[in-house]
């Protein structure tokens, strides 16, 4: 589906459940919906709220909480919560998700498995409907891996260099 389609697709979801509701249709509703729509990755309430003053559209902290966890009851949103940090998502037609976190510096990725997903998708569960999974995988990513390397052997050759000077 293509990002323009998905965009109306949300606003007409928002749209339904403002007019059902009785709500009013607020142009700070539709600026957060379009904004968390084309951030493309996980974002902070922060990270937001920055991109919608670079679009001149000021919200206040409140706000952006109260419109966010609208649409995380609507399903239009997924709320992560790593490793010290909450994030969120847009997942409207993309409700799977696979994410490796490291735990050293807490970068978060998404991996595309197929076999992962059909595994879980041909899960049969007792009494409960699937409608999606959010799976974290947490391990050291290779950028970190290289740090820790590099510092274990810098201290292996620092305490090679002490024992060598302990043993003349």
């Amino acid at each position: 589906m293509t990002k323009d389609i998905v965009k109306k697709r949300v606003r007409d979801i928002l749209d339904e459940y403002l007019e059902a509701n009785n709500h009013r249709k607020t142009s700070e509703r539709y600026a957060i919906l379009d904004a968390v729509y084309d951030m493309g990755e996980h974002f902070s309430l922060d990270e937001l709220g920055e991109e919608l003053e670079e679009r001149n559209f000021r919200v206040s902290r409140a706000t952006l909480y109260n419109t966010m966890r609208l649409f995380i009851e609507l399903r239009l949103v997924v709320r992560h919560r790593f490793i010290g940090q909450t994030k969120y998502e847009a997942c409207y037609d993309n409700e799977d998700h696979i994410h490796q976190i490291c735990t050293v510096c807490g970068t978060v990725t998404e991996v595309d498995s197929p076999e992962i997903a059909d595994a879980i998708k041909n899960t049969k569960f007792h009494r409960f409907r699937r409608d999606g999974f959010s799976l974290y995988i947490y391990g050291i990513c290779s950028r970190c891996q290289a740090v820790l390397s590099r510092q274990r052997s810098k201290f292996l050759t620092q305490k090679q260099v002490k024992n060598s000077h302990k043993s003349k």
